[in-house]
């Protein structure tokens, strides 16, 4: 009996130690993870990847062992730390080691850390130094005050800058990230500035007061990782009395070609607005901006809220005048040799000039005068070639005599008033129109009289007939001195 229990024994003995060398062989000992080629995490959707180095113990390495990075948060906490990366399982099994991790886009701050842990076997590195991480959501300049660059606040008050909105000045506003923080600077020199208002999760700084002139910008809160592109046009802020003069800014410059559209005329913010041209009222214009594409001396107004601000523009559009000394109408007699003697002026530089009839360019026609020898439509085109290319025509008809007595044999009985100029009136012989001393009577078909006359012009119907049918039917009758009256029916076919 004896014998057997000291072999229990010893088979107990040395089942615990090939037990407990079995433990001590699955500890792995991480070390404290440093930086591949970086010293701060400036991520973007561009560029997210940085590399963590890592010395292990390499004797504990299974092909089961799986190596984690972790994110602390700003502070360097890691109580709700972010598994930022993960190596496949047996991938890494020579020390140091290498991982490559990517940063969530709600990272910002300057005291982010990182942790490297393993599982089979578990273990877990020191605490990497801290370091600043900003993922660059925005990373495109913006606008501010509307991309006008001046603002003006009356003595004793103020004036707010704020960050645009989406759809305003540069269409890009940042304000849509709503995790996002912005820094306001004041320009102290050609290359310096100085900071007036940091931006943090309390006061994200969407906005500023200004009381003290300057020209102010604005830009993203990316810390040390600075604001890449994510950064605002520059506002001029002064300080004004009533009276002070408001800058007016031409969105196309000034002068501005008048082809390429519309210019936005803009001045300094207020409470109130009223733009004016060539010194009269623009009934409407009561918007800090107004849109146009003539030329002329525009003003405007501004209440400031307290003082009241004046400012005006001579602005240019490129355009030019020009006039033509023909009618819209014009009547010559072309069968007797008459022609229509057609000049154009204008204003504009190094002009070209293009005829047309009937839509159709008259070849060597290029030149500010033109003979007209045909009837028909005419067209002439006048282009401005140097500075402004801005085009402007004028449309003209020649059309010649119409006899209003043509001699016609007999005495209709039918005519269509369609306005296509072929038989819209009642023309009779001319035995019995005006000067004949003829009585000519037309009735409908109920007997009513719609024309009487001794004086006859071959101008029925001159108002349009209601035409309820197909085709109406009227009578007439005509007396000529010394002659039995001449009855018939008119048929008037639409």
């Amino acid at each position: 009996m004896q014998k057997i229990t000291i072999l229990k024994n010893l088979f107990f003995g040395l089942f615990f130690i090939v037990l407990l060398n079995g433990q001590l062989n699955a500890q792995i000992v991480i070390g404290q993870p440093t930086f591949v080629g970086w010293d701060k995490v400036c991520a973007s959707e561009d560029f997210n990847s940085y590399g963590v180095r890592f010395t292990f113990t390499e004797g504990a390495v299974t092909a089961a062992t799986v190596f984690k990075i972790e994110l602390s948060d700003a502070d360097g906490n890691f109580t709700d730390a972010t598994t930022v990366a993960t190596s496949a399982a047996g991938s890494i099994t020579v020390s140091p080691g290498t991982l490559n991790f990517e940063v969530p886009v709600t990272t910002s701050g300057e005291g982010y850390k990182v942790r490297v842990k393993s599982e089979s076997p578990v273990g877990t590195s020191s605490n990497s130094v801290a370091f600043p991480a900003y993922y660059k959501i925005h990373d495109d300049p913006f606008s501010i005050n509307s991309l006008v660059e001046t603002g003006a606040f009356c003595s004793g008050g103020s004036y707010i800058l704020a960050i645009d909105e989406e759809g305003v000045g540069l269409d890009n506003s940042p304000l849509v990230h709503s995790s996002l923080t912005f820094n306001w600077f004041r320009v102290t020199g050609p290359t310096t500035s100085e900071l007036v208002a940091q931006g943090s999760e309390a006061t994200p700084n969407f906005t500023l007061n200004v009381n003290q002139v300057g020209k102010y910008y604005a830009e993203t809160n990316y810390g040390s990782c600075g604001p890449g592109l994510s950064f605002s046009n520059r506002v001029e802020i002064s300080e004004v009395d009533s009276g002070t003069v408001a800058t007016v800014f031409s969105s196309l410059g000034n002068p501005f070609c008048s082809a390429d559209g519309a210019t936005t005329l803009t001045t300094i913010s207020g409470v109130g607005y009223q733009w004016y041209k060539d010194g009269a009222t623009i009934e409407g214009a009561t918007d800090q901006t107004y849109e146009t594409n003539e030329s002329g001396t525009f003003s405007v107004a501004v209440d400031l809220g307290g003082c009241n601000a004046n400012g005006s523009i001579d602005l240019d559009s490129g355009d030019f005048s020009s006039s033509i000394d023909a009618s819209d109408v014009n009547t010559i007699d072309i069968a007797s040799g008459e022609t229509l003697t057609v000049t154009v002026t204008t204003t504009a530089t190094s002009p070209e000039y293009d005829w047309y009839l009937n839509g159709n360019l008259i070849s060597g026609a290029n030149g500010s005068t033109y003979e007209a020898t045909e009837e028909g439509n005419y067209k002439v085109v006048i282009s401005q070639t140097t500075g402004c290319m801005v085009s402007r025509e004028f449309l003209f008809t020649v059309e010649v005599p119409v006899d209003p007595f043509p001699n016609v044999e007999n005495i209709p009985n039918l005519i269509s008033p369609n306005g296509d100029g072929i038989n819209d009136t009642w023309i009779i012989p001319t035995e019995y129109v005006s000067g004949t001393d003829t009585e000519v009577i037309v009735m409908t078909n109920r007997g009513e009289v719609v024309l009487k006359t001794n004086d006859y012009q071959n101008n029925w119907p001159e108002d349009e007939l209601n035409l309820t049918n197909i085709n109406l039917v009227y009578y007439y009758m005509i007396t000529a001195p010394n002659q039995e009256p001449k009855k018939g029916s008119i048929t008037i076919v639409k």
